[in-house]
């Protein structure tokens, strides 16, 4: 059995744990952890760093003949909660949950909520400490309440530094050395000043909060709030000029071949009135709506606003505008006239996993489809034609057809993706 401890936030040792500890010959945790423990010098100790050496002194404790005078107990110290993004994960994958006796304590993101008196049953948790920290600032750019465990590298300045272009009604709340008594921060500020600021190694937490949204009505299910019931939503759910939408089969086309999900981060190329882009974000993924007029701009804005979710809007021009935004997961183009074939190509260099495109002119399909190809997605395609259900008088009904569209589709191989730019 190997005994997991969670210290609790702040805490070096909980009560309680001296027997664990006074049995054990193989106590593994942070120096801290260990420095606090008091153990025998019998007692074999492993600081944990990279977690490999660990789990392999584990096991070859583990193996110690029964008899040996070195075999017994093992004992693990963590933070927090070690089973919430912690060690319970690797030990039980490398040994077994049946081995694990676990008993965890208060999270950091647990603490950090309570310090603000607020709910955390529907914040979105993510893991920012040891991986590309682009998942992280989709998922806060998408949602009211976030909890971003950091790391070396994708800290509060990291996270500053990617919202601050892209968030204006962010506020972060960096959460430090929790329960340390004096020592304890927990600090709010814009992610500009964030950026700003070196924050050093003690940082437990950040949160990113919409603070005008951060109490939500009661909640059933923790997390993420659950998916859309419906999408492809009729016409009349958005505001858009003349004819200037993308028509609700064509949307239902595209969002299947975007595929918009928690953590992407979609673009959407001369918006028009943005139904594309809401839909993307009702999804759960952050969305960049690129819209070359003033007005334009504003229409997207209010779309977005009726349907309670966030898009970012950038007034420019593609591609030139392009090269300011990070690095989409998928593209969908709506627009483009001659400038069609460069704004394919840019974001198909840059599109890690989709480029969708809807074209209502022949004589732009070609192009399109050779510009997919030239930047090694594999391609395809439909010509979408639909007719829908008319009244007539004396309570009949007539097909009143739409207009054909084009909708093409690029998807970058999966032996590809990895040489995308991060």
């Amino acid at each position: 059995m190997i005994t997991v401890i969670g210290t609790g936030t702040g805490s070096p040792l909980p009560p309680g744990t001296e027997a664990e500890l006074a049995t054990a010959t193989l106590v593994v945790g942070a120096r801290r952890h260990l420095t606090a423990a008091d153990l025998p010098d019998t007692t074999e100790r492993i600081v944990l760093g990279p977690l490999p050496p660990a789990l392999d002194a584990i096991e070859q404790h583990l193996k110690k003949p029964a008899d040996h005078t070195a075999q017994g107990r093992v004992v693990v110290l963590a933070s927090g909660d070690p089973g919430f993004f912690g060690i319970v994960r690797a030990l039980a994958d490398r040994f077994g949950a049946h081995t694990l006796d676990v008993r965890p304590a208060v999270s950091s993101v647990a603490t950090a909520f309570a310090r603000l008196g607020l709910t955390w049953d529907d914040a979105i948790v993510v893991s920012a400490h040891g991986r590309d920290p682009r998942t992280a600032v989709n998922v806060c750019l998408a949602h009211p309440k976030v909890a971003v465990l950091t790391g070396p590298g994708a800290g509060p300045a990291e996270l500053g530094a990617a919202l601050r272009s892209q968030s204006s009604e962010r506020v972060l709340v960096v959460a430090s050395a929790l329960g340390s008594g004096p020592d304890e921060r927990v600090e709010r500020v814009t992610p500009a000043e964030a950026a700003a600021r070196d924050w050093g190694p003690a940082v437990s937490v950040v949160l990113c909060l919409d603070e005008s949204r951060a109490l939500s009505p009661v909640r059933t299910i923790a997390g993420a709030v659950p998916g859309p019931a419906q999408w492809a939503l009729d016409e009349g759910e958005f505001t858009y000029r003349d004819s200037m939408i993308s028509k609700f089969e064509v949307r239902a086309l595209a969002l299947a071949r975007l595929g918009p999900r928690l953590g992407d981060h979609v673009w959407d190329i001369g918006a028009g009135s943005g139904s594309v882009a809401v839909e993307c974000a009702r999804f759960g993924a952050a969305v960049t709506a690129v819209e070359k007029s003033g007005d334009g701009v504003e229409r997207v804005r209010a779309n977005a606003a009726a349907q309670g979710v966030d898009v970012t809007v950038v007034q420019g021009v593609a591609p030139a505008v392009l090269s300011e935004l990070p690095d989409p997961d998928a593209v969908f183009i709506g627009g483009g006239g001659r400038e069609l074939p460069a704004i394919v190509t840019a974001c198909a260099r840059r599109a890690r996993r989709a480029v969708v495109v809807a074209m209502a002119a022949l004589d732009r399909v070609p192009a399109a489809r050779e510009a997919l190809l030239a930047a090694g997605f594999g391609c395809d395609g439909v010509l979408l034609q639909s007719s829908r259900l008319a009244p007539l008088p004396g309570d009949v009904t007539r097909l009143a057809a739409t207009n054909p569209v084009f909708l093409l589709w690029g998807v970058r191989p999966p032996a590809r993706t990895e040489g995308v730019a991060q």
